[in-house]
């Protein structure tokens, strides 16, 4: 493995910059002299526009324009926003209705962008928002998961979106009929709001024939042409930036109304225009993640072996289909549906339902956290149940023959699941926890452990691109496809050719997020960022050595075949010359051969891989206020090979961080009326440094066969293992008490409830 992962570690070169506050956000680089802008939102859940009036906000100080959607549609705008739909189980298709860029006759949840103005100052623009006439007639609001309620949208009567089914009904039917033991669970998965470092935002020139849109976003492409197709633009006259992007988590994944109403902007004004999302704005309007309640229920024969396994989701859309919205809870949640289990057969229904609220999308695993949380959860009340450890109880079923294709079709090239597991359980001491739960106990607390072992499936293209080009400096840049949204591209990449070509770090320019500068990218999301962009760098190194050794071989006097390159120098049999790969370029410069000083191909990974490992959380419970602490976290993880351990572990913290922020803080809360009550963090509660436990953090690799690397994904993996280790370590805590159902997040009112009905129940 010494060719392809010199797995050193490396911290990050963006860092400084970053730390330093030189960081190129698209808030830091809008154009001077740019006009600011401003989204009027809707205030209530849902109604039907009576009236909107505009005309004084035009008329107001400072204002450039007003946009309405009716402008929009004047000016021939595609005003509708792409969604992606699954099928139903009778065959039809899921309920596809507009999502207009700006309200368009009616209002279906609160902070739906309806007018954007346009001023000198954002103080005029909010002054002018204030001058605006919305008049509306009010309609109830549907905010409960169900159907039923008040039809948001006349293509789904009844607010079901969909009623999507995969695997072997009749089987699974079969499976359970004959099972000596069934065991069924009801698994809720909260709402989360995103809340990345850096709120949205984005500016727009327009310089007479072309749009230039910048945002901070997770890729350029999509974006690319859904802008082209709204504005009625060839994609050749559109250009999209990303610049350095503080955190996207799925949810900058997706194109948004405020960047075509900005970019449209530009086009009328002819100047450039930005746009900045506040934090109550974002809270408001950016897709949120999660919140889906499955029924769960696994068919066991008399030696604990599952025999079937059959899971009824209903999952919440929001108000409109996101992009992703529809796959997410169905197409993406299936690649794991059996998590690292041999399942013979399994049958999997997933109604989608409309709410006055806001969309949901893709958050950080985006369907693989929420099907792993629910496997694992019900493993977990299995082996309760059959009164088995639930250590053992896993062991009894982990898929053990490679390949292995499961019953929703994915095949799993490679894996050692006990190996894994039994090295997280020494690493956690799960010998010593009898011992530290009686001392929890002397001190009046309770104390459970928990374990999630996950299996995560990497989506996305599996197509890549990249391009060096040798620089009259002496130096190289890489333009790659994918996008950093903080997880280290620059650095890793960079490094990555640096060790395959001999090239020195710092004299390799990393250039990323420029529809301009790269052909073509996939962007980031779905972890497959390093497994994709490595590997196609690696045939961008076999290019670049065959064609630099065929002009070599000229200059040595020998045939090209006895050229041979050994990651620092080319070398021949001979010949006393021995350059590096920066001297050729510049021999083949100053020969006049421009043909070897760029480099550009496309590349295709052989198939997915599958990062798997094992969570083990240990929490403590003080019985009187309900406060949760998580004492000690243990992750052993297989990634395949690496190509930097350390930026793999704090991927694997971050993860980790959000997950655990999910499971005992976060929770998204909506009145009756659609009213977000949680909307700023006074009342949203992100967890902090002081509640996050020291991590421990091992690999035990079993390198992937679908890349020549061997690598697997990391950047989602922290995040799918923890939400359902810290749940089962609280079961496990409450146990003992009688209690048998709970649900995230735990916070310390929810537990003291718990605590309380339970110490009544006793009494």
């Amino acid at each position: 493995m010494e060719k392809f992962g010199k797995s050193q570690a490396m911290k990050r070169s963006e860092d400084v910059r970053f730390l330093t506050g030189h960081g190129r956000y698209v808030d830091d680089i809008a154009p001077e002299g740019a006009l600011h802008a401003y989204m009027f939102r809707s205030p209530v859940a849902h109604a039907v526009i009576g009236t909107l009036d505009v005309s004084a906000a035009r008329e107001a100080e400072g204002v450039a324009l007003v946009l309405t959607v009716d402008d929009l549609l004047a000016a021939g705008m595609d005003v509708r926003m792409a969604a992606t739909v699954v099928p139903n189980r009778d065959g039809t298709q899921g309920a596809d209705p507009e999502r207009p860029v700006l309200a368009r006759g009616r209002l279906r949840h609160v902070g739906e962008p309806v007018a954007l103005i346009v001023a000198e100052t954002m103080q005029q623009a909010k002054d002018a928002a204030e001058l605006i006439e919305l008049d509306y007639d009010e309609l109830p609001a549907h905010v409960e998961l169900c159907a039923g309620g008040e039809t948001i949208h006349a293509e789904a009567p009844d607010n079901r979106a969909f009623d999507w089914g995969m695997g072997d009904e009749a089987a699974t039917e079969e499976a359970f009929a004959r099972a000596a033991r069934v065991v069924r669970l009801e698994v809720g998965d909260n709402r989360v709001i995103v809340n990345a470092m850096e709120g949205r935002g984005c500016f727009a020139e327009w310089d007479g024939s072309r749009i230039h849109l910048a945002f901070n976003g997770q890729g350029v492409w999509d974006m690319k042409g859904e802008l082209a197709q709204a504005m009625g633009l060839d994609e050749a006259d559109v250009r999209i930036t990303n610049p350095d992007v503080g955190g996207g988590f799925g949810m900058k994944a997706a194109s948004y109304p405020e960047y075509f109403c900005v970019a449209q902007a530009a086009r009328v004004l002819g100047r450039p225009v930005r746009w900045y999302s506040e934090r109550t704005e974002g809270m408001l309007s950016d897709h949120a993640g999660r919140d889906l309640v499955t029924m769960a229920e696994l068919a066991f024969d008399e030696g604990h072996r599952i025999l079937g396994y059959r899971i009824h989701t209903i999952c919440n859309l929001g108000a409109y289909n996101s992009g992703f919205g529809q796959p997410i809870q169905t197409l993406l949640f299936a690649k794991v549906l059996t998590g690292t289990y041999d399942i013979p057969t399994a049958w999997m229904r997933v109604e989608g339902i409309y709410t006055n609220t806001t969309q949901v999308d893709a958050y950080r695993g985006a369907g693989r956290p929420e099907a792993i949380y629910v496997i694992e959860r019900v493993m977990d009340r299995a082996a309760r149940d059959l009164g088995i450890d639930p250590i053992e109880l896993r062991k009894i079923n982990f898929v053990k023959e490679f390949p292995y294709t499961t019953v929703t079709g994915e095949t799993y090239d490679v894996g050692d699941f006990p190996r894994v597991l039994d090295h997280a359980i020494a690493d956690a001491d799960v010998a010593g926890f009898a011992a530290r739960r009686a001392a929890s106990e002397a001190e009046g607390k309770l104390r459970g452990l928990g374990l999630c072992f996950y299996i995560e499936s990497i989506l996305g293209d599996p197509s890549e691109g990249v391009k060096v080009e040798f620089t009259e400096d002496g130096g190289a840049r890489i333009y790659v496809g994918t996008q950093s949204n903080g997880q280290g591209h620059e650095t890793v990449f960079a490094k990555f050719l640096s060790d395959h070509t001999g090239i020195p770090f710092d004299k390799i320019v990393f250039v990323q997020g420029d529809s301009d500068l790269i052909a073509q990218g996939g962007g980031t999301g779905g972890s497959r960022s390093v497994t994709t962009q490595a590997n196609v760098t690696l045939t961008a190194v076999a290019a670049m050595v065959e064609g630099f050794s065929a002009f070599l071989a000229e200059e040595m006097g020998v045939e090209p075949g006895e050229v041979r390159f050994d990651d620092e120098r080319f070398r021949a049999e001979g010949s006393n010359l021995t350059p590096t790969m920066l001297e050729t370029a510049a021999l083949a410069r100053e020969k006049g051969r421009e043909d070897l000083l760029t480099w550009s191909v496309r590349d295709k990974i052989q198939a997915r891989s599958y990062p798997n490992g094992a969570h083990f959380a240990e929490i403590e419970i003080d019985r009187e206020t309900g406060v949760a602490e998580v004492v000690k976290y243990t992750v052993v993880d297989d990634f395949g090979n690496l190509i930097n351990p350390m930026l793999a572990e704090g991927q694997v913290h971050g993860g980790v961080a959000q997950g655990l922020g999910q499971a005992l803080c976060e929770q998204t809360v909506f009145d009756e009326d659609g009213q977000l009550l949680s909307a700023t963090f006074m009342d949203y509660a992100l967890p902090r440094a002081y509640d996050m436990p020291w991590i421990k953090f091992d690999v035990e690799p079993v390198p992937s066969t679908g890349n020549p690397m061997g690598m697997k994904g990391c950047g989602e993996a922290g995040t799918v293992g923890a939400l359902a280790a810290v749940s089962n370590a609280v079961q496990d805590a409450l146990w003992p008490l009688g209690i048998r159902q709970v649900d995230m997040p735990f916070t310390p009112m929810r537990l003291w409830s718990l605590l309380g009905g339970a110490k009544q129940a006793a009494e």
